[in-house]
């Protein structure tokens, strides 16, 4: 079973035999790959009726939910991890759900397209439209997107809220890694993943690529 090389990044930051929970599980590949080759067990959150046929086909626990409506149903450390792939940016109260991740997990692993990237300046810049990249790719009026963030904005956000970053990497729109994005994430990543916890549970620390 195959993953894409961030779903593969993601997949050595979860312990074997953990529980997680994958809010917008999609079709549920990688649930079913951490269930299959790390021994995980879990649930995924999933809106779209046609994933949800893809997940079941998959034999995924899937659960049809918005994640607008927040993460009440879950009890406090409920999962060892909570992940949220490229779904931060289109819920309407992403700084309650990452809290929302924290409370019902231990750990948080969330990913999302950095708005920071230097193409979407470049294009703010000479064109004063907002950016169409290869990890952008809606029009202002059709994309789901309702908060986009930079690297920065996020980091900013997890401060302001006590969230510690355990590990940070980024990778561009064939969500592959290079030298200059580690030197350089915020100008030069498309994507941006992070591995959180709620803050004073260790040591804090810069957030590095791992």
């Amino acid at each position: 079973m195959s993953l894409r090389p961030d779903q593969a990044l993601i997949a050595e930051w979860i312990k074997p035999r953990s529980r997680v929970l994958d809010l917008g599980c999609g079709d549920g590949a990688l649930l079913a790959y951490l269930s299959a080759e790390r021994g995980v067990s879990g649930y995924g959150l999933e809106i779209d009726e046609q994933n949800l046929l893809k997940c079941i086909g998959a034999g995924v626990n899937v659960i049809q939910a918005d994640l607008d409506a927040g993460l009440a149903d879950f009890e406090s450390d409920s999962f060892d991890y909570v992940i949220m792939t490229q779904t931060l940016q289109a819920v309407r109260y992403p700084h309650r759900l990452l809290q929302d991740m924290l409370r019902v997990g231990r750990e948080g692993i969330v990913t999302f397209p950095n708005m920071g990237h230097l193409s979407c300046r470049l294009q703010l810049v000479f064109k004063g439209r907002m950016p169409l990249t290869k990890a952008l790719p809606h029009q202002w009026f059709d994309t789901p997107n309702i908060h986009l963030c930079s690297v920065a904005d996020f980091e900013r956000t997890c401060r302001a809220l006590g969230i510690d970053m355990l590990q940070r990497a980024t990778v561009d729109h064939t969500h592959r890694s290079g030298f200059g994005m580690r030197l350089f994430p915020q100008l030069l990543g498309e994507i941006a993943l992070y591995r959180i916890q709620r803050g004073g549970q260790r040591p804090k620390a810069n957030p590095s690529p791992p």
